[in-house]
């Protein structure tokens, strides 16, 4: 297992920790304890599971609103919390941290998915990173999705 690989596990079980526990502890508290209990020999990936854990953090939000996007059938509340742990991380990633080639994001998160979730983890988080994937190439390709035309006309039509 590489340590970038190992290190997004780590990151994920703060995610999960953190989440599990109504996100009622410091998140540093969470940090440093599944560092040390999980991550060791991970001295020089520290900085970047605080990095992805922080910008998971901090785009909450948008994350949330993304998942729920991509995953209508699923209300955010009913999905596992190992598997909105994994797609907030995947996520982040994609659209926000963008330090690794997109399908590396994607493959990481099915990975550890199929390691740490369910029986239908793994297609579950390919199905919803897949559908953002293809959103975020066609936006950066310069295509108009169905979806950015609504965008685009309710922007005009409010001007």
């Amino acid at each position: 297992m590489s340590n970038r690989h190992l290190a997004r596990t780590v990151a994920m079980q703060i995610l999960f920790e953190w989440d599990f526990n109504n996100r009622s502890e410091k998140l540093s508290e969470v940090i440093d304890y599944n560092v040390k209990e999980f991550g060791a020999g991970l001295d020089e990936e520290r900085e970047f599971i605080e990095k992805l854990v922080r910008g998971v953090a901090k785009h909450m939000a948008e994350i949330d609103t993304t998942i729920i996007k991509y995953a209508p059938e699923w209300p955010i509340e009913k999905i596992t919390v190992i598997d909105r742990s994994v797609l907030r991380l995947g996520i982040y990633e994609l659209m926000i941290g963008r330090e690794v080639p997109p399908k590396v994001a994607i493959n990481e998160s099915i990975e550890v998915a199929k390691a740490y979730g369910g029986e239908s983890s793994g297609r579950f988080v390919n199905g919803v990173l897949g559908s953002v994937y293809r959103e975020i190439e066609d936006a950066d390709n310069g295509v108009i999705t169905p979806e950015g035309l609504k965008r685009q006309k309710a922007v005009t039509s409010n001007s």
